[in-house]
């Protein structure tokens, strides 16, 4: 089984958006692979510096909220699968992104916003936080190196079939 979770970035902003996500300039590419090295390449985020950040050591992506806003594009979502990233906590998300992640066999969840925040006060300093998705008991385990916390989340029995299928490619090849 696909494991989600793993060691955790934290973007301490609202409205992320897609041109940042991955820039219009590379949305000529067709397959994932060359989506890369651009992941998140125009973040307009304090103390962010795109060169000095090494995506391999991170699997979980945690924001605040309306993450993934502005254009519909199915290639802000593989920008985080290529780097395997497959796990993206946020309060709330632009509902085409989320479903694009959904889509693309990524969990994209939705904590409220006072959770967000506690997550963010109690890990956001540490140099390492785990993050694992337990999809079964629909639950996120955070592990500092102080702290640990457990949050509880919601998706749909749909949305769960397509991540544990790897994707809708996948799910409608298992059962079509």
């Amino acid at each position: 089984m696909k494991k989600f979770g793993g060691n955790a970035f934290f973007i301490d902003r609202d409205n992320v958006n897609t041109d940042e996500i991955i820039p219009a300039k590379y949305l000529t590419y067709i397959e994932k692979e060359p989506l890369k090295p651009y992941l998140l390449e125009d973040l307009k985020l304090d103390g962010y510096d795109h060169e000095k950040i090494n995506w391999s050591k991170y699997q979980v992506i945690i924001a605040r909220a309306n993450f993934g806003s502005g254009s519909s594009r199915e290639m802000a979502a593989w920008a985080f699968e290529v780097n395997g990233i497959n796990l993206i906590i946020a309060s709330n998300f632009a509902r085409i992104f989320r479903e694009n992640c959904f889509n693309n066999g990524m969990l994209a969840i939705e904590l409220e916003e006072d959770k967000i925040q506690e997550i963010f006060d109690t890990f956001s300093e540490d140099e390492e936080v785990e993050v694992f998705a337990d999809i079964g008991q629909k639950k996120l385990h955070f592990q500092g190196q102080h702290d640990s916390l457990e949050e509880k989340f919601e998706i749909s029995d749909f949305q769960k079939d397509l991540v544990l299928s790897g994707g809708w490619v996948e799910l409608a090849h298992e059962n079509y």
